[in-house]
């Protein structure tokens, strides 16, 4: 029963991190990434869907993207939901595909993306605490039940307070690599 506290303590966490670095996939750096498009969705026909269902994203240079969609019909609600986007990317089409040119970096907008990985890296820090933090009042309340002894509900709070610390420092390095992949020129 309490190893299970602590397995299911580790799935969350790694959910939690898995969670993180989805979302730090769409922060714009200086690179054209197709997963820079995936939070973008697009009304087509009535239905609000992820571009990734309509068209193909490519990468044929560092700087630009290519977007081909399956129906050339869509062609103009991708470019809308493009221009849309708070990316500040401006779409070209061309009758078939689309190139979004992915402009550098300012300075300024830089700083604001570091200062938005924090944000999004804090926010996940407080998640893992959280998960830890429920998972301690479940063995609180099995030692209140009397279904563990006190001196294992110590033991297993110190395991999950060491995969805490884990995947805490995880996201400290996935965001300190973020950031410095935002800063280069």
């Amino acid at each position: 029963m309490s190893n299970n506290i602590l397995k299911e303590t580790e799935d969350h966490m790694k959910k939690a991190i898995e969670s993180f670095e989805k979302e730090l996939a769409r922060v714009r750096t200086g690179r054209a990434t197709p997963t820079l498009l995936d939070g973008i969705r697009v009304d087509y026909y009535g239905s609000v869907m992820p571009i990734s269902q309509l068209a193909t994203v490519a990468v044929p240079e560092a700087r630009q993207l290519t977007v081909t969609p399956w129906d050339v019909n869509a062609l103009a609600a991708i470019e809308k939901a493009i221009l849309k986007s708070d990316l500040g990317l401006t779409p070209s089409n061309d009758g078939k595909i689309i190139r979004v040119n992915v402009p550098a970096l300012t300075e300024q907008r830089r700083k604001e993306l570091v200062k938005v990985v924090k944000k999004m890296s804090e926010d996940a820090k407080v998640s893992v605490r959280n998960i830890r933090r429920d998972n301690i009042e479940v063995l609180k309340k099995q030692k209140k039940d009397k279904a563990i002894p006190e001196d294992k509900m110590f033991k297993l709070q110190d395991d999950v307070q060491k995969l805490t610390d884990n995947y805490i420092k995880q996201l400290s390095d996935i965001a300190e690599k973020k950031e410095k992949e935002i800063l280069e020129f």
